[in-house]
């Protein structure tokens, strides 16, 4: 599955904004609670067998969870992603979720369905989540188990989505283009839309392993998309097309006129969110990997993280010339979704230049009416 943290929805009129306004505080947190799961998707970044003995191993317990999620709420936390993996493998799940919901945080899951059970729903009536976001990774059995390469695996999916829907459960489906679906992805969104209203969505932008595993490395790269492909399928969906106009135009970025910017994180990561993965590892975001930017929660507290090892890891500079003078400066830097995460995801670097997101941006800028911005670079 690929993963986003979870949003922050500004509600009008609403004093508590008013409030934060200025302040630096940790409103949100993605927990990912195992890297195992009961499928072993093509294009997935982090996944491991559900046996995987060593992955079992490391995950935060119980216990772990409950005091990490203590302190974010000490700190001002408001909402929580529980993510994997596949957070239904874990035995304890029930009382993990539980646990979140009591301390009075806005939860939501992400998971792929196929072991939702009606205890599930039962939990999720008596303690409602914000979301359960699935991903639906085809619409026919022969291409969501091409995907997931776990046979019964769609069988398994639709049963789980059913309960969830049935159930009266809040829940938003999304997809990932693949290669493996592309041929599917208009029935995909035609399935997802009669199942749930404004919410759909689906990515194109496949990112690399967590692990560094070459091999699975291989296999993302050959379910990605070409630019011309992913342009295709976003101007042949009409919801899609108007949304990436929109945002083209929204996330154009003025070069500045002093010269580059030689501070790496010019996101918000770090800024009102971060992750934990499974093993207690504290990042800005959760695509963040590079070794240096990791804090071990189980060897120090949050509130050093936080206020401590996260200024620093965002005051990081870069001295890469070619870099400060070619992305730093081009104006499509964040149509790209171009990162320090993502580029030392896919360069081992956090300053480099990442030519698969450049390409796409491109195209998008050219598709979208933005010609005589990217002609220039």
């Amino acid at each position: 599955m690929q993963k986003a943290l979870v949003s922050i929805s500004r509600l009008p009129d609403f004093a508590l904004w008013d409030k934060l306004e200025g302040r630096r505080i940790p409103l949100s947190f993605d927990i990912e609670v195992t890297a195992r799961c009961n499928n072993n998707c093509r294009h997935c970044y982090i996944n491991l067998p559900p046996g995987d003995k060593a992955a079992l191993r490391d995950e935060l317990t119980l216990e772990e969870i409950s005091h990490l999620a203590d302190q974010a709420v000490s700190l001002g936390s408001l909402w929580c992603l529980i993510t994997g993996g596949e957070p239904l493998l874990r035995e304890d799940f029930f009382d993990l979720y539980r646990v979140l919901k009591k301390k009075g945080l806005l939860v939501s899951v992400f998971t792929n369905a196929c072991l939702v059970t009606d205890e599930h729903i039962k939990l999720f009536r008596s303690y409602p989540p914000r979301d359960i976001e699935v991903t639906v990774y085809g619409a026919t059995g022969e291409t969501y188990e091409r995907v997931t390469r776990s046979s019964g695996s769609y069988a398994a999916f639709r049963r789980g989505l059913t309960l969830l829907l049935e159930g009266g459960v809040k829940v938003n489906l999304k997809t990932m283009a693949l290669r493996s679906n592309m041929h599917e992805l208009q029935v995909i969104a035609r399935f997802c839309r009669e199942r749930t209203k404004d919410t759909f969505h689906f990515d194109p932008m496949l990112h690399l392993r967590f692990d560094g595993n070459e091999r699975r490395n291989g296999e993302i790269r050959a379910e990605r998309l070409s630019a011309e492909e992913i342009i295709g399928i976003e101007q042949a969906d009409p919801e899609r097309s108007a949304a990436m106009e929109k945002t083209c135009g929204m996330l154009e970025t003025a070069v500045p006129e002093a010269g580059p910017d030689y501070r790496l994180f010019q996101c918000h990561a770090g800024g009102e969110s971060f992750a934990v993965s499974c093993n207690g590892l504290f990042r800005l975001c959760s695509s963040l990997w590079q070794r240096d930017c990791l804090y071990d929660l189980r060897q120090g507290t949050l509130a050093e993280a936080w206020f401590d090892f996260t200024p620093r890891i965002r005051a990081i500079t870069s001295d890469n010339t070619e870099f400060l003078e070619t992305c730093r400066q081009c104006p499509l830097m964040n149509l790209c979704q171009w990162c320090p995460a993502h580029a030392h995801l896919e360069c081992g670097h956090m300053d480099d230049r990442c030519g698969y997101f450049c390409r796409v941006a491109h195209a998008r800028a050219e598709a979208f009416g933005k010609r005589e911005k990217a002609a220039s670079r």
